[in-house]
């Protein structure tokens, strides 16, 4: 026991000093934004050096793509929204309930890509909470909702890849979105629509493709794939 307590005496200086070198500054609130409709967003960063021009788009892109999303897929989606600028996160982007945490580094590196938020709103549209939803489906409808709503995809050289053979419905996020804009083309105009409504509902199975458009997944791949590599 002693020989324990000693060497967690001798570690303590270094445990100090690791714990300092990976300190992250405290988040900072540093503005609330409202609409006339009450839609609000909260702002926090840790990042001093961040740009406010690039802020101020991601702001105003909230507030221009979420209305509309909310609209079409979950009116009863949260009014109260938070955006965080984060040094620790090294992803792009990810969503938790109604919060956005953002690399600052990403928006260095890729100032018009935009509409990384018009993709992480569209998660909190969408709200399935603990529901079993295949995650491929939830991140091609959110990148559908990119590919529908946003504001700079253009600029950034965002856009729905072209077909390619050995691709699948389940590469998700822009392969499953084209599938998802093809199917609304050539089988049922309503179908993302539905689809997002029974995962929300916690009603989807994958019966839900033929009850919509009397195949399953995969026969609707293979004649998608059929065509589109005639």
């Amino acid at each position: 026991m002693k020989k324990i307590i000693l060497l967690l005496l001798l570690l303590s200086p270094a445990l100090k000093s690791l714990a300092q070198a990976n300190h992250t500054s405290p988040m900072v609130p540093e503005e609330t934004r409202k609409n006339e409709d009450g839609l609000s967003l909260i702002f926090f960063s840790n990042d001093t050096d961040f740009s406010p021009l690039i802020k101020k788009k991601l702001q105003d892109a909230f507030f221009e793509v979420y209305p509309r999303e909310m609209k079409r897929f979950n009116v009863s989606a949260p009014m109260k929204v938070v955006f965080q600028i984060d040094t620790a996160y090294k992803g792009v982007a990810e969503t938790s309930n109604a919060t956005v945490r953002f690399n600052p580094a990403w928006f260095r590196q890729h100032p018009e890509d935009i509409d990384v938020v018009t993709h992480e709103v569209m998660h909190i549209v969408q709200n399935y909470g603990d529901n079993k939803v295949p995650g491929w489906l939830t991140e091609g409808i959110a990148d559908y909702g990119r590919y529908k709503f946003g504001v700079n995809n253009k600029r950034s050289g965002w856009k729905l890849p072209d077909y390619q053979q050995g691709q699948k419905y389940t590469d998700a996020y822009q392969i499953t979105a084209r599938f998802l804009v093809w199917l609304e083309k050539n089988k049922r105009p309503t179908i993302v629509n539905e689809l997002n409504e029974a995962m929300r509902s916690g009603t989807y199975t994958p019966a839900l493709w033929q009850k919509l458009t009397g195949k399953n997944v995969d026969e609707l791949w293979k004649e998608y794939d059929d065509k589109m590599g005639a």
